[in-house]
């Protein structure tokens, strides 16, 4: 394959980094977000902008990068969507950390209409994609996902060969941020305690960082507990509920028992009820507190 010409679906925080490191690669995009203004920045910097989904099928190749399962089937299905408007043999490329079971009917559903569909989830915050750290999690056939490499490349500082299924790249991208709502609850747990012995948090972070754990999740998130920063959000406590749902979900139809998930659903429900649903998913820590009376 030649230079493909990318379409890039969903200018999120995550999205216009992603499709903004394409562009820095030398890729022609055409971007395309529900609300228009979210595009100037990535327009800028030489993209081109596209008033329809029809338009961003219109090259080689379609990566979608949205919040749920609801949005990618809104922009994928229908008479305007993805499936109606990509040409026979384009490939499109979900970014999205969306169910096993949505990209199993994704792959199907492309099938039938003679295009590619494979996943490249990615690990990384908003923070890492602009700086070109994403790890590339790229699941499905060879013929559709070995054309494309040199794309995914250009995302991150490396590009994993997962599967020649594409709803297996999803399953390993929910485990890991499963593994990251680990973290985030055993630290809060952890900076609950020491705290109510009196130790500062910020200091108990950096011992804990500095020999034990230096591990860049420990780093990360326990440095946003320490501060308390859970605004703006790089990942919303709201999409963290969805993510450990559809982990629940796989185990449940892989027969593999999560009784942790099973805490950490109901740890991010309280942080929800409670009205942090916009807040960083590291907010779950204010939950420790005030189970520990701080």
């Amino acid at each position: 394959m030649s230079t493909p010409a990318v379409g890039f679906i969903g200018l999120g925080n995550m999205g216009s980094a992603m499709a903004t490191r394409l562009l820095d690669a030398g890729f022609d995009v055409t971007v395309y977000n529900r609300s228009p203004g979210k595009a100037d920045a990535v327009v800028a910097r030489g993209a081109t902008v596209a008033a329809t989904v029809a338009q961003a099928c219109a090259g080689d190749v379609v990566f979608t990068m949205l919040a749920n399962d609801e949005a990618v089937e809104a922009v994928v299905t229908g008479d305007a969507g993805v499936l109606a408007t990509m040409r026979e043999g384009a490939t499109h490329v979900s970014a999205s950390t969306i169910s096993a079971a949505l990209s199993k009917r994704l792959t199907a559903a492309h099938a039938a209409a003679g295009q590619q569909f494979i996943t490249s989830t990615v690990l990384g915050r908003p923070e890492a994609a602009s700086a070109g750290k994403l790890f590339v999690l790229a699941a499905g056939p060879a013929e559709a996902v070995e054309p494309l490499i040199p794309v995914l490349d250009a995302l991150g500082q490396r590009t994993f060969r997962v599967s020649d299924v594409a709803s297996v790249g999803n399953v390993v991208k929910l485990s890991a941020n499963f593994l990251l709502a680990n973290v985030i609850e055993s630290l809060s747990e952890a900076v609950a305690l020491v705290s109510k012995a009196g130790v500062d948090r910020a200091d108990y972070i950096d011992i804990i960082t500095s020999t034990l754990f230096s591990a860049p999740a420990y780093q990360t998130y326990g440095g946003l507990i320490a501060r308390e920063e859970f605004e703006p959000a790089g990942f919303a406590a709201r999409l963290g509920l969805k993510d450990i749902r559809f982990v629940l979900a796989a185990a449940e139809e892989l027969e593999v028992p999560l009784p942790i998930a099973s805490l950490l659903r109901d740890r991010f429900l309280t942080l929800l009820a409670a009205g942090g649903g916009d807040l960083d998913w590291s907010a779950i820590s204010t939950l420790a507190q005030r189970d520990a009376g701080l």
